[in-house]
């Protein structure tokens, strides 16, 4: 069967919509790894998951606050009937997962935007995968692919590193170099972050047994 999905009626909400809803609620989880974490927590075999929590993870385990319950209803709406339903669709193998993408300069400055937002999005996957959950039993292509994520992550984080310090130079030539390896890096990511989806989507339907894997693996 279907992933869970929210019960509030269907209304076509865009993702600036979205956006602009999240901050003004002061949501300190930018937006692109919302999308990592709702799609993560999608995928999860967690019987503990739920949509609602995981928005309530967003402002670290309670709703903000709302002056009317008309408020409370558009934000969670955009979120839930908007946003997370989006999202299941990535439950099928026709429609892979794309991590956001932004147009960077193979600068010091766009390298480390680029990489602090892939390492976040990362992150959120993990984190919506995982849910309240140290450990969770996963299929071996999820175990494995969470294993290749852990790998880019630390390549991601690294690259983060380096540009954020001054001391260390680097020409036009290895930046440019850098900016290629990691658009590598985001189409192999979104490989394996789909097939972590595929693979426990399936498992879960099928009640298939599972490999153990820690929320630590990724970092």
């Amino acid at each position: 069967m279907a992933k869970r999905t929210s019960a509030l009626p269907v209304k076509p909400v865009s993702d600036d919509e979205v956006r602009a809803l999240l901050q003004r609620y002061g949501c300190p989880v930018p937006f692109h790894e919302v999308r990592t974490r709702f799609l993560g927590n999608i995928a999860s075999p967690a019987m503990s998951a739920s949509p609602i929590k995981v928005v309530e993870r967003l402002w670290g385990g309670k709703l903000p606050a709302f002056d009317t319950l008309d408020d409370a209803n558009k934000l969670i709406g955009a979120l839930l009937a908007g946003l997370w339903n989006r999202l299941t669709r990535h439950q099928q193998r026709s429609t892979p997962f794309r991590l956001t993408r932004i147009d960077v300069a193979p600068t010091r400055e766009g390298l480390s935007a680029l990489a602090l937002m892939r390492r976040q999005e990362l992150d959120g996957f993990v984190d919506g995968l995982f849910g309240d959950n140290e450990d969770l039993d996963l299929p071996e292509r999820a175990h494995r692919g969470l294993d290749k994520l852990a790998e880019m992550r630390a390549l991601f984080a690294g690259v983060l590193n380096v540009t954020s310090d001054d001391a260390i130079a680097g020409t036009e030539k290895d930046m440019q170099a850098t900016l290629q390896h990691m658009r590598g890096l985001t189409r192999n990511a979104e490989h394996e972050m789909h097939e972590i989806v595929l693979s426990s989507v399936r498992a879960r339907k099928q009640a298939l047994p599972g490999v153990p894997a820690r929320r630590s693996t990724l970092h």
